[in-house]
């Protein structure tokens, strides 16, 4: 069995001991196949990037309840 080197995606330094990374989730690439995203423990939060379209989307349902249109 192979297993490939896990990068930081905040830090961009290995990740060496299993126990201190943290799955981030798959990306897509444009070309081949995509590629999953690691982080240390201590670097999730600023791993973590917010999805801009979510973000609209979640402001968008926030100011309809807040105005009453939901």
């Amino acid at each position: 069995m192979t297993c490939s080197l896990r990068m930081c995606r905040a830090c961009g330094e290995p990740i060496t001991d299993p126990d201190d990374g943290v799955y981030m989730g798959y990306e897509h690439t444009n070309s081949g196949p995509g590629r999953e995203l690691w982080a240390h423990r201590d670097h999730v939060a600023e791993a973590a990037r917010l999805d801009p379209d979510h973000v609209r989307i979640l402001a968008r349902i926030l100011l309809l309840r807040a105005f009453g249109g939901l």
